[in-house]
């Protein structure tokens, strides 16, 4: 089925970015961006990025965001709720970029079949080294924002995604993709972006065996 409007299944970080640049390529067309929020604040669930980033990344793709709240309780009512309005807009298919944890594919199809929607994996099962080799190759640019301490070394926190950086992923026994939770990332350039988004990288917050990277849109200083 080519040349469709989807909803993407939107993180922010690459997965996701590579997802809807597949898509994009089939000759499909991003009618809407998705996310979902942690229920009482402001930032991203799991890569924890906030609305501003989340918007900028929207607005370069040149599609609408909707965004949704929940805790891990309410997930599935949000999801449902947020298929069923793609749907009434006329939209058929959701874009998601995971790559091989089937669990999650079972889920997302099933929920989405409750709606009459198709669910598409770009990335599934593609061996990881040639999908982060494509994202790479293609220009994409990201960043390394959450780093799981129970899994990888905090020291990753702020690296830029390159392949040097799988080497040592790779070298230490660690998944490259963050397939299981690893870590996750946030994308500021590529090919589905009109421009690149400038994005200051601050301090980090240490909770509950992760660390997350404060970032934000760089404001412009500069006066006429």
């Amino acid at each position: 089925m080519t040349g469709a409007k989807f909803v993407a299944s939107w993180s922010g970080g690459k997965d996701s970015a590579l997802a809807t640049y597949r898509a994009i390529k089939a000759g499909d067309t991003p009618a809407m961006l998705w996310t979902m929020f942690e229920q009482d604040q402001s930032h991203s669930k799991s890569h924890a990025l906030p609305l501003e980033i989340i918007q900028a990344q929207a607005k370069q793709i040149g599609a609408p965001l909707m965004i949704r709240k929940a805790d891990w309780a309410g997930y599935e009512m949000q999801f449902l709720d947020a298929m069923r309005v793609c749907k009434a807009h006329g939209i058929p298919q959701a874009v998601f970029g995971d790559i091989d944890l089937e669990d999650h594919l079972l889920w997302v199809q099933s929920m989405c079949a409750k709606v009459g929607m198709e669910a598409v994996h770009p990335l599934w099962e593609e061996p990881r080294r040639t999908l982060l080799e494509e994202f790479i190759n293609e220009g994409f640019e990201a960043y390394i924002v959450v780093v799981n301490t129970k899994m990888m070394p905090a020291e990753f926190i702020g690296r830029r995604f390159t392949i040097e950086l799988m080497d040592e992923l790779e070298a230490l026994g660690i998944d490259s993709c963050g397939e299981s939770g690893e870590f996750h990332t946030v994308v500021v350039d590529g090919p589905i972006f009109k421009e690149r988004i400038a994005v200051r990288m601050g301090e980090t917050v240490e909770k509950d065996g992760y660390v997350f990277l404060n970032c934000e849109i760089e404001k412009d200083t500069s006066t006429d």
